[in-house]
């Protein structure tokens, strides 16, 4: 049941994800307040992989452009390495099985998507005066998830929002680390969810 008094931006139970309902009903819920107090600005998703929350994200934000950061072809070396030094477990996948020519084939509205392919944050060069009202960043490692919140957090608008995925995954405590030192640097607060693999939300 509906209790929410409107319709919502996005049907949180049809969806690919498995257990992350807490993720796109919470995700529903920010769409509604950027909308409603009209926060201006584009969306981006750095770390799109097979396009799965991005298409969310597209849909629900169907006039505003999308950004897609990733390299399409899976961890970085260098990002793989930093990692290993911060005591990684490892993951057996590196998330190089997707394309993003796949990917725009899932976008609900792939008119307003704009591709940026490559390593981040050197595929944001020339983005430097944008605004955005929502980012995710789901790299899962440290150094792009470090990246991600450098670039988005100056360049996001009041009353914006940042989702940064893996917040309590295990598998990857790089996201986490880099989240907290973030926040502590730059006195930003945020709150984690509880869905599966942790989210943590920045607003401004």
């Amino acid at each position: 049941m509906n209790n929410l008094g409107r319709a919502r931006h996005i049907d949180v139970h049809s969806t690919s994800y498995t257990n992350e309902y807490i993720r796109l009903s919470s995700f529903d819920l920010v769409v509604e307040e950027i909308e409603k107090k009209n926060i201006a600005g584009d969306i981006a998703e750095l770390g799109v992989y097979k396009g799965d929350f991005a298409a969310v994200m597209n849909m629900a934000f169907p006039t505003r452009t999308l950004y897609l950061f990733d390299t399409f072809e899976g961890f970085h070396s260098s990002d793989k390495e930093a990692e290993h030094k911060l005591g990684s477990p490892g993951y057996g996948r590196d998330f190089s099985d997707t394309s993003a020519e796949e990917v725009m084939k899932r976008m609900p509205n792939a008119g307003r998507c704009i591709i940026r392919k490559g390593f981040f944050p050197q595929t944001a060069e020339g983005l430097e005066d944008k605004k955005f009202c929502f980012v995710s960043i789901d790299t899962d490692l440290y150094a792009p998830v470090a990246a991600g919140l450098s670039f988005f957090y100056p360049r996001l608008s009041s009353g914006g929002f940042i989702f940064v995925h893996d917040y309590n995954n295990d598998l990857f405590p790089g996201a986490k680390l880099a989240v907290q030192e973030f926040s502590s640097r730059n006195a930003v607060s945020f709150v984690p969810l509880t869905d599966q693999y942790g989210t943590a939300v920045i607003s401004k």
